[in-house]
Order: structure tokens, then sequence, then C-alpha cells
């Protein structure tokens, strides 16, 4: 099967030397071209399929109608448990978030105004690179504990909806990781989002809740006979994802359009529903929530999601304005363009980033996964201070009023706007445009480029975008648990509003809405990086509530896909063929057309016969990359026979209690024995489980199945690179 491993090569004779290359290429550990060292993992697949033999046929029989109704209605009560979890979830990353990072500011804020005219800046850079350092610090330890739990889990869950098995990736000590340390990197001011990290904890909620149990609490569990199928498992995964997405942005079609477009390879119609029905339910609950939190006004739905765009509309002095104009389209294209360059490089300025920490970071002691992180939180809050300090313009606002605490507000303008406008630095009645966008959440940020007129220089704009993209990319791919939507966002904002700000300044265009301009440019930015479609444009038009961007919005994301996909594939794609995960793609190249099945099979198979031994068994797993072996029968007789006693389900053998043998056991010393070595290595661990003494029985039968699957000198490479 393509979505399996592949059988273990010779790799101790000298004369396979030659064929090591192509076969290790299969397996993700070089690439021909570029000589790239990948991680080897042993990936399984899913089964999504069902297995129709004997004893499902019997299932089948004893269900009746009572039963088919009283699992489906279960099966809803699920979907809406799923969505109501992912928005507490989304709650708690909320609340915490928030509270350390208005402390944070407030004690570095009270500094920089006392240092300002006493001269002690370096204390208030000292304080805060303490915060910083420690929020990351505590997020590196979180990412140690499960390390599947960095970035931003998109990869993972996109491979797992496709069929491949990612170990650890939907496990109840991963969600929990996932959650405190995103709020931590989020607080601790690295340019990483919260809303990417919300789709995989979404997932794992969907994953874990309807099991009633979990591997990290073995001794709780609870008798609940339902949904124990990894076709089970993988709707709900569905369901989490998207109901992710609808907590992140409030947008719960979108929400939807991402788990179908993005993540499952397997979907039917009733699932749709099933989805969207979760996705309201995330929605509705983190607003109901955080809308009586913050307001006071429990009941009303003020805040949708974690990501507000707010709401936008041209200034009543000026007439002439409109959001958009069918000339601005022609903007709007070339924005697409420049959007999908940005975002190509930018995928290969990280792909680059990610193989050279996969060469130097990763082999090393987990230790310096966290000194990374922390120069990388030291070097972006020493970026962020001096630029606020230096390259900041003091600016005079026309239209001001006071509201303390360092902040000047814009009469008129909605309360998160106005009270993030920074003065550090600068002298009275005015403001510090750099800081402004340095020292705030970056959600006040993007609404300071969506909705603040008039407030940012070409220059401001020009440098923040440069250095906000050169660290956020270097940012995305550490040992954190880190988004990419929001400093996507924020950066494709940047470039917008300075695309806006040239065509008043030198073209004369002075009835254009900025902030239309800056909602175009985070969506080029975003496409280009991600290259997503239909699923983006649908979470862009609910999160600004506003219908007539839908045709801008599409056409620019569109243009900006195309313009990437000329250089390079999207960033999630690009993060699971580094990891050497087999995903199926949705398109097959043109090459694959050509080829017939015998161009992919391996010719000389393992095989098990009904009453196979436990002791070949267990050899033919240590000796083997996979766990899907077919079972040869001599006659119908057998087989029946064999469907009738204890049989192979889902690759699971299943040993009698009182074998010494257990799964769990076996599966230690497989992973201990046959994972990722380096090349180098490959050669001592063949010469290792070849050599290796057995009973006399099971080194027949396991010298029968090396000689079998792999003739030394007869070429088993060719097959192996074919595939």
């Amino acid at each position: 099967s393509p979505r399996h491993g592949f059988p273990a090569a010779c790799c101790c004779e000298e004369s396979c030397d030659m064929g090591l290359v192509p076969y290790l290429t299969i397996l993700g550990e070089t690439h021909e071209e570029e000589d790239e060292i990948l991680p080897r993992k042993d990936y399984e697949s899913l089964d999504y399929d069902r297995c129709i033999n004997d004893p499902y046929l019997e299932v089948l029989e004893s269900v009746d109608n009572k039963k088919a109704r009283r699992y489906e209605a279960v099966k809803w009560v699920m979907v809406f448990a799923i969505g109501v979890c992912t928005g507490l979830v989304g709650l708690f990353v909320d609340f915490f978030v928030r509270l350390f990072t208005q402390l944070k500011f407030r004690v570095v804020q009270n500094s920089v105004e006392e240092c300002t005219e006493k001269g002690c800046l370096a204390l208030s850079l000292l304080e805060l690179l303490g915060f910083n350092l420690t929020f990351v610090f505590l997020a590196s330890l979180l990412v140690l504990i499960q390390p599947v739990a960095a970035g931003s889990g998109i990869p993972e869950i996109k491979c797992y909806l496709n069929g491949v098995k990612v170990p650890g990736v939907v496990r109840l000590r991963t969600v929990v990781c996932k959650a405190m340390g995103v709020l931590f990197s989020v607080a601790g001011g690295l340019f990483v989002g919260k809303e990417g990290p919300m789709i995989h904890s979404g997932a794992v909620v969907g994953a874990g809740l309807p099991q009633f149990q979990s591997i990290s609490l073995r001794k709780i569990q609870f008798n609940f006979p339902y949904f124990r199928s990894d076709r089970d498992k993988r709707d709900f995964v569905s369901a989490g994802a998207a109901a992710g997405v609808a907590a992140a942005f409030g947008a719960p079609i979108g929400g939807t359009l991402f788990s179908l477009e993005e993540g499952s390879s397997f979907w039917n119609q009733g699932l749709t529903w099933k989805v969207l029905f979760c996705s309201m339910a995330a929605t509705f609950t983190l607003n109901f929530f955080r809308s009586g939190i913050q307001f006071g006004s429990w009941g009303s739905f003020q805040l949708p999601g974690l990501l507000n765009f707010g709401e936008f509309k041209c200034s009543e002095s000026d007439k002439k304005c409109h959001l958009w104009t069918a000339v601005d389209l022609g903007i709007f294209i070339l924005m697409g363009i420049v959007g999908g360059l940005l975002g190509a490089t930018f995928n290969c300025l990280n792909k680059r980033l990610a193989k050279y920490r996969m060469r130097n970071v990763h082999p090393k002691p987990k230790l310096v996964r966290v000194l990374e992180s922390l120069l990388v939180s030291l070097t972006t809050t020493v970026v962020v201070f001096v630029a606020s300090m230096v390259l900041g313009e003091c600016r005079q606002m026309s239209s001001t009023s006071h509201s303390g605490n360092g902040t000047l507000s814009l009469q008129g303008m909605s309360e998160d706007v106005n009270s993030s406008i920074k003065t550090f630095f600068c002298p009275n009645e005015t403001y510090n445009d750099m800081a402004t966008l340095f020292f705030n959440p970056q959600e006040s940020a993007i609404l300071q480029l969506f909705h603040q007129d008039g407030t940012f220089s070409p220059v401001t704009l020009s440098l923040f975008f440069l250095l906000y993209f050169l660290l956020s990319c270097w940012t995305y791919g550490i040992s954190v648990p880190s988004g990419l939507f929001v400093p996507s966002l924020l950066c494709g904002a940047a470039f917008g509003r300075l695309v806006a700000n040239l065509l008043k300044s030198y073209i004369g265009l002075d009835h254009i809405y900025s902030g239309t301009f800056a909602l175009i440019g985070a969506a080029a930015f975003l496409g280009g990086v991600v290259r997503m479609t239909i699923s983006l444009t649908v979470i862009l038009i609910e999160s600004t509530n506003e219908i007539t961007y839908g045709l801008p919005i599409m056409i620019t994301l569109m243009v900006a896909k195309w313009t990437g996909d000329f250089f390079n594939k999207g960033i999630y794609d690009i993060h699971v063929n580094l990891r050497g995960v087999p995903l199926l793609e949705w398109e097959t190249e043109v090459e694959m057309d050509k080829l017939r099945a015998s161009d992919i099979m391996e010719p000389n198979l393992t095989y098990v016969y009904p009453h196979t031994r436990i002791q070949s068994l267990v050899s033919i797993l240590r000796t083997t990359v996979h766990h899907a072996f077919p079972v040869v029968t001599e006659n119908r007789g057998n087989e029946r026979e064999f469907m009738k006693g204890n049989q192979l389900i889902s690759n699971n053998i299943k040993f009698k209690k009182s074998s010494i043998l257990t799964r769990a056991g076996e599966q230690r010393k497989r992973s201990q024995s046959m994972k990722s070595y380096p090349s180098s290595e490959l050669r001592n661990m063949c010469d290792e489980h070849i050599t290796t003494e057995e009973p006399p029985e099971k080194e027949d039968l396991l010298q029968q199945m090396l000689e079998r699957s792999h003739p030394v000198k007869s070429g088993p490479w060719r097959n192996a690179s074919d595939l």
C-alpha cells in the first residue's frame, strides 16, 4: 500500500551503498536534487475504510433502528460538546494572554515614562527582557514535555485527516502543552499568533472527548462503547479543527470550509452539517463568555472570535470616500502578485531555516532548542525596543485627547484603537508611530493599520514590514507553540497600508479608504504564504462582517496563490514534506498517470499465515518498517475458519492475556530499534539486527524473510527507487 512504510532494505553490504540514496529518499532521509537531510519516521496509516468481514457483518446484523438512532443522537451530542470545549479552550488562552500582556506592558510602559526623563532606558529594556525571556522559557519547556506541540499543528492535523498517523498528535498531553505554551509564547512578545494552535487544540478535543479515556490518564476510564474506530475519530477531528478556526476568527462557515479544503481527504454530506453545527457551538460559546467577562453583559454576543477586524466604514466628513471601486481592482491584482512573491520568499527562507535546524539544532541535546528560542526572544525584544526608540517618528495628532498611561486617543474611534496609541520617547501632544505598532498586542496593531487614519509614515511602515517579515520568518519553526495567521496578517496589513499611503501622497488618490488596502494587503500576503483560497476568503469576509469585500478578497487570494505556486508550495505543505510524511495529494503529478501497479509494488512480499506463531510475527515486526502484511491462506475453508477465530484487526496483534508479550512493550522495542537513524548509523543498526542471536526456529524464519524480501545482489533498490 502506498500509505504504509516500506520494507527495510539491506544496508550492511558495501555493494548496497550506491542504492542507499534513492531508498532513503522514499523514507524521507535525503532528497536527490538538494541533498536534504530529513527525518526518517515510521509513519503508519489510519484505518478509514471499513473492513467488510464476517465479524463486521455479525455486528451489522445485531444493529436495529433503535440502536442506529441512539448512535446518531449520541454523535450529535458529542459534536456539540466538542464545539463548547473548543470555545472554552480559546477562552482560557485569550484570558491569560490578555492578563500577562497587560501586566507586562503596564510595568514596562511606566518604566519607560520614568526613565525617559531620568535617562535609564536600559533598565526598561531589562524589565522587558525579563518578562519575555521568562515566558518564552516556559513555552519551550512545555514543548520539551511534548515535542509535537511545537509550531501551529496545522501540518500534523492535515496529515492525520489525510490518513497518516502522526504519533502523539491528538493526545491530552499535547493539547495541555499546546494551550499553555501558546499563551506563554504570545505573551512573551514573539511574533507568533494563537489562532493557528487553536485549530490543533480543537482537533485534539475532537479526537479525545468522544473516547472518554486518555493514555495520559489511564486510571480514569468510562464504559462508553461508541466511536472506537479510526473512521469515527477522523470525523470528530474534522469537526474539532473546524471549531478551532471558528473560535479563532469568529467564522463558523469559514471553519467548515477550512476543514473541507485543507484537512479532510474523506468527506460525506452528513459530516458537513455536523461540522457546521460544531463550529457554531464553538463560536457562540467563546462569544458568550468573552462578552460577559470583558463587558459584563452576559447574554450579549459582541466578541465573535479571538481575532476581530472591526467595522470598516468611511469617515462621515468625506462624502467622496468609498470602501472600494472598480478601478481599485487593478491595484488589488497587482497587490496580489506582490503578495504572492513575498509569500514565496517567506516560504523559501523558512524552508532553508527549517533544514538548517534539522541538521544543526535537532540532533543536539534538547537544551539547544530552548537556547535557540531564548535567542530569538532576546533578538526580537531588543529590535522592538531599539526600533521604537530610534526609528519611530514623533507625529503630531490634530484631534487628540489624553487617555492616560502614555497613550493618546483619537476622538470618535473605537476604544480598542484609541487605547493603543503610544507616546513613547516623544514630547507632549505627539505620539510614536513605530511604538504604536510594536508595543501593542498584534491584534491591536492590526486594528491600528485597518482603522487608524493618517498615523503612520511610509518610512515607518517600510521598516516595520521589513523587521516583522524577517523576525516572523525566523520565529516560525522554533520549539514553541506558534501560529502564522496573525503575523502574516499584520505583515501584509503594513504592506497594504504602505501602498495606500503612497497612492495618496504621490498619485493623488485622496479619496481611497486606507483600511481596505490594508485588508487586501493582509489577504495577499497571507494567501501567498499558506495558499488557501475558498476557506480563507470566507474567513476574512466573516471577520470583517462586510460582504462587499468578497470579490476583491477572492481575486487577490487567487492571484497570490497562482503567483506563489510558480515558485514553491504553501508553508504547511513545505513542513509536511520536511517531516517526511507520505501525504497523498488531491492531484497527482503528470508522470504518475503513466505508471502501472507493477512499477510501484514490491515483488518480494513479506506475508503471514493465519496460524503464524507469535515469535515469527514479532520477528517480522522487528525487521520491517511497516505494519500491514497480507494474510495468505491455502484454501477458502481455512480462510473462513480463520475469520471466525482470533484475527488481525487494524494492524494490532491480539495476544492472550497469559502471554508475556504485550503490544506496548513490543512497540517500545521496535521504536528503539527501527527509529530514525542518521544515514551514517544505518549500517550499524542493520548489523545489530542481523547478528542478533535468536532461537533456532525464529532464526531460520527471519533469515528466510530477509533473503526473500531483500536479496543482496538482485537489486531491491530499483524497486524502492521506482516507488
